[in-house]
């Protein structure tokens, strides 16, 4: 079975005016990301407002994915929805379009862990693409213990996880079980990948994936006190960021970057004109304009 690691951008996902998919800027934004090195993308996550989209809309997402990804990228799909049904529906046809693997959180809502277990059981089954789960407790609470993780990755076709928390000694124990982990918090990379995570999956990949990339091959190189002072740099950026509204602020900044992947679809609102005036004067202070405008 295909080994997934390297730095793995959640990457936004671009509309126009009408809220439509706009593959002609997610073509710009894969190209940017791909020449910046990194390893493949994970799509429709929820940076990628996924949950937001129709069914429809994330296949032709998906299939953009795939198409516009070189060969040697690892491309993951989140299936991740309310309804069991349309989850494997986008399973199916993340398996025809030619993506990797899939992903998915945890059905959203107060279920158990033996009802999120078996959510995984199904979707696992019924793929015919391996499967990275999604290790959330801000989302789901159900999943506490570190034993439930691991019976998570033993289920058949679950291959390992994204793990967006800040016990990484939970995450090296998860590790050390034989799954695949990818680091899910940006923060952190550098010490996830030092406690063994195989790579990382985040949102501020968009806008800076080659520091991510340098951090990456910093660390197989065990060259870690330089990989921290580059994980200051992007934690200085993360900092900018305040109280404002995290998606919105990202996708402004890329649209600053050159590459305007529109407004985030509702409930999300948008920058409002004092907030942009604000990240603009944080990162003029933290000496970060220059990178994107």
């Amino acid at each position: 079975m295909q080994k997934f690691s390297g730095v793995i951008p959640a990457v936004v996902t671009p509309f126009d005016s009408t809220g439509g998919f706009s593959p002609a800027a997610f073509e710009r934004l894969l190209d940017r990301l791909y020449k910046a090195g990194v390893h493949g993308v994970y799509v429709c996550g929820q940076t990628g407002e996924g949950l937001l989209q129709s069914v429809a809309q994330r296949e032709e997402v998906a299939a953009a994915a795939v198409r516009c990804s070189p060969s040697g990228k690892t491309v993951i799909i989140h299936v991740g929805a309310s309804c069991v049904a349309d989850a494997i529906r986008l399973a199916k046809h993340a398996a025809r379009t030619g993506a990797h693997a899939i992903s998915s959180l945890p059905p959203l809502g107060n279920y158990s862990f033996a009802e999120i277990k078996a959510y995984y059981q199904i979707l696992a089954a019924a793929s015919e693409l391996p499967l990275l789960i999604y290790y959330f407790p801000a989302l789901s609470p159900a999943i506490t213990h570190v034993q439930q993780i691991i019976e998570l990755c033993e289920i058949p076709n679950v291959v390992g996880l994204k793990f967006t928390d800040f016990d990484l000694f939970k995450m090296s124990i998860v590790k050390e079980s034989g799954a695949t982990v990818f680091s899910g918090y940006d923060e952190v990379l550098v010490a996830g990948l030092l406690m063994g995570a195989d790579g990382g999956i985040g949102t501020f990949y968009n806008l800076v994936p080659e520091l991510f990339v340098q951090i990456y091959e910093l660390s197989v190189a065990q060259k870690w006190q330089e990989a921290r002072a580059v994980q200051k740099t992007i934690n200085d950026l993360i900092r900018a960021f305040g109280q404002l509204p995290f998606f919105p602020a990202v996708k402004r900044m890329l649209a600053w970057s050159g590459i305007d992947c529109g407004e985030c679809l509702p409930p999300r609102r948008s920058l409002s004109e004092t907030e942009e005036s604000q990240l603009r004067a944080k990162l003029a202070a933290l000496g970060l304009r220059g990178l994107f405008y």
